[in-house]
């Protein structure tokens, strides 16, 4: 009875591990990275739906599979066509939690909030500040010339480099993914990995607060030449107070009082019209 019992599980680990197929199945879901496009997590929607078969393949039990894909609902963006590396990280990572019953699940979120801003900031120069531009010049000099080729051309030149780059990362991910976990679990190196990509995590999101969050306060204090504004003064404290102080108040709001993010949203557009016709705000 032993034996039988020892085999089954072997052959369940067995069905369980990933293959090429499923791998490619992840790749081609994630060609609408950007189809469900949210403002408040993003692209989190098309990354849960790329991870679907990857989840269902590896959790049988339908609470399991929930909780995978609460788990890949969280924020997430980056460059649609870089988003498959991470996408095999995690598959190899998912594959890794179903078969380990002592891996941290948190560092699965860990690892995609530290890769997903350095990924979008390499992918964004290389696709669309590099390669797209090549393409439209091709592009755009024949079609000027009433050339049909100018459009496929373009088509051609951006497609085949940028949607290859997909499938290959895809499998460079999960390589890199598998091999990496296991180095790490026999070197116990985990939770400092863990704690390193948090913190990395973090700087990311410090950076996106103080780059994509602007607030102007045209508010004069003072007269004659000493009148200054007070956004010059809380920048004067420290530069980019007011976006970091709006961004822990959001934060505070959804977090600890559980207000709904529509509501923010409402509440924040008719803050911004009544700021500004007082001239408190400005653009």
């Amino acid at each position: 009875m032993t034996t039988t019992s020892n085999d089954a599980a072997v052959q369940t680990a067995d069905e369980r591990k990933l293959t090429k197929k499923d791998l490619n199945r992840v790749a081609i879901r994630s060609l609408g990275m950007e189809w469900d496009w949210n403002y408040e997590r993003q692209m989190n929607m098309a990354f849960c739906y790329s991870m679907l078969p990857i989840i269902k393949k590896l959790y049988p039990n339908k609470d399991d599979q929930v909780e995978a894909m609460q788990r890949h609902l969280e924020f997430f963006n980056t460059t649609p066509h870089m988003s498959t590396l991470i996408l095999g990280i995690t598959a190899a990572m998912e594959e890794q939690n179903a078969t380990d019953p002592e891996f941290e699940t948190e560092s699965i979120n860990n690892v995609k909030v530290s890769l997903m801003g350095p990924l979008a900031g390499i992918g964004d120069s290389f696709i669309w500040g590099t390669l797209r531009i090549i393409a439209t010049g091709v592009g755009v000099s024949l079609a000027a010339q009433g050339n049909i080729l100018g459009p496929i051309l373009f088509l051609l030149l951006f497609n085949i480099p940028a949607q290859g780059l997909r499938f290959y990362l895809m499998h460079a991910g999960y390589k890199l993914g598998s091999g990496f976990l296991a180095k790490v679990q026999e070197s116990g190196l985990m939770e400092v990995l863990t704690y390193g990509a948090s913190v990395l995590g973090l700087m990311v999101i410090g950076g996106m607060t103080a780059e994509n969050v602007g607030i102007n306060v045209p508010l004069v204090i003072g007269s004659g030449e000493t009148a200054t504004t007070l956004g010059d003064i809380c920048n004067t404290i420290m530069p980019g107070l007011l976006p970091l102080a709006f961004t822990l108040l959001m934060y505070w709001l959804v977090n600890k009082k559980n207000v709904k993010t529509t509501t923010l949203l409402v509440a924040l557009v008719v803050v911004g019209l009544v700021g500004s016709f007082f001239g408190i705000l400005g653009v």
